[in-house]
């Protein structure tokens, strides 16, 4: 892991990156990523209450809450990141994409491992929360808004509250954006497909009558 590829990391997820002082002052993912990683080697090395105060540091001037026992792989983007949590026992993969006001948190005051797991390549939309002991697969899309509480297979997209997989692909998507105008919506599909049945319904009854009249 290197600072250079963190900021070539922003010039290739973000296209209103313009130049390389732009990223350095005005990026506070860039920032929030950089100070975590150093709170979490202090963390490692048993200096817990340092690393809680540079994460601390980290969240008052980025607006951006990362636990220090957090694992975070690499080429990780944050965009925008205002509202992002993410605690203590969460695993994030290579080449993850979080927007803002996502949450990777617990469901309760269990210990040990409660936050979730992600995979590599996973996309969470702004405001998603992510809750719980669970594991996202590689290549999963999660739209904005989800609330996500069971383990999802790899290469799906997921929306909705509770979330739900509403698409799957064969393999994992090369893209790291979330083109949330054309995510299905559940809820619609479902409804559609009701309307459709009825719809079928109405006309064999139709059918049926028309068939006595003949008689």
């Amino acid at each position: 892991m290197s600072f250079r590829e963190d900021t070539r990391t922003v010039f290739e997820r973000d296209p209103a990156a313009r130049s390389l002082i732009e990223v350095l002052t005005c990026y506070p993912g860039l920032r929030a990523i950089w100070l975590h990683r150093i709170a979490h080697f202090f963390w490692r090395k048993k200096f817990r209450l340092v690393a809680r105060l540079i994460s601390e540091f980290g969240r008052f001037i980025n607006g951006i809450e990362i636990h220090p026992g957090a694992q975070i792989g690499r080429r990780f983007f944050i965009d925008h990141g205002t509202g992002i949590v993410i605690g203590e026992t969460t695993i994030i993969g290579d080449d993850c994409t979080l927007f803002q006001g996502v949450t990777l948190g617990g469901t309760g005051k269990e210990k040990g491992k409660r936050h979730p797991t992600l995979g590599h390549s996973v996309v969470i939309g702004a405001g998603a929360k992510i809750l719980g002991n669970i594991k996202i697969g590689d290549g999963v899309r999660i739209g904005a808004g989800s609330v996500v509480v069971r383990n999802v297979p790899p290469n799906c997209t997921v929306v909705g509250v509770p979330g739900r997989i509403v698409r799957r692909h064969e393999k994992r998507p090369k893209e790291t954006i979330l083109d949330h105008g054309n995510l299905p919506d559940p809820v619609v599909e479902m409804l559609r497909q009701l309307e459709n049945q009825i719809n079928r319904l109405n006309k064999h009854l139709a059918e049926y009558d028309i068939k006595k009249e003949d008689f």
